[in-house]
């Protein structure tokens, strides 16, 4: 299985980036893993909220295949447990996914065909945390469950 992490936005700032690269070579040696930042769409600025939204929801409608797994970071999503995320992406290697993507929209989330067309809902908190630290914060609780998956000791050290 590949592990596919979508974002919407720029490149990681310099405060995230070693954290983010740093995580994600660990989730290498679980899984094959890559990242893909989508930019944001060409004059953004001039576009309303459910319009940017919707542009930023067709480009990833165009980057899914039928195949995918698609997992969609939501504040209204479920939340779990380390535990359970490690159960979850276990489950979709038990069940031969191809590829599970993690998306994470722009600035305003993610347009309504994004969350229909999603396999799963994911919400890391009820809190909000800027964009680019959510990158983090999801490779560093995807590699948390890879370690819980081979119960390898840094989930409790």
């Amino acid at each position: 299985m590949k592990l596919q992490f979508w974002a919407i936005g720029k490149n990681n700032e310099p405060y995230v980036k070693s954290g983010v690269e740093e995580f994600t070579g660990r989730i290498g040696k679980y899984f094959k893993v890559e990242w893909n930042i989508i930019p944001v769409p060409k004059n953004a600025g001039m576009l309303s909220e459910m319009d940017l939204k919707k542009k930023e929801g067709e480009i990833i409608l165009d980057w899914l295949t039928k195949d995918d797994h698609l997992v969609a970071l939501d504040e209204r999503g479920k939340q779990l447990t380390s535990v359970k995320l490690a159960d979850f992406i276990q489950a979709r290697a038990n069940a031969s996914t191809k590829r599970l993507v993690f998306v994470i929209g722009g600035a305003f989330g993610l347009d309504e065909m994004i969350l229909k067309k999603a396999n799963f809902i994911w919400s890391l908190s009820e809190l909000t945390f800027p964009h680019q630290l959510v990158r983090l914060i999801l490779a560093e609780q995807v590699y948390r469950a890879c370690t819980i998956i081979k119960n390898e000791k840094y989930h409790h050290s």
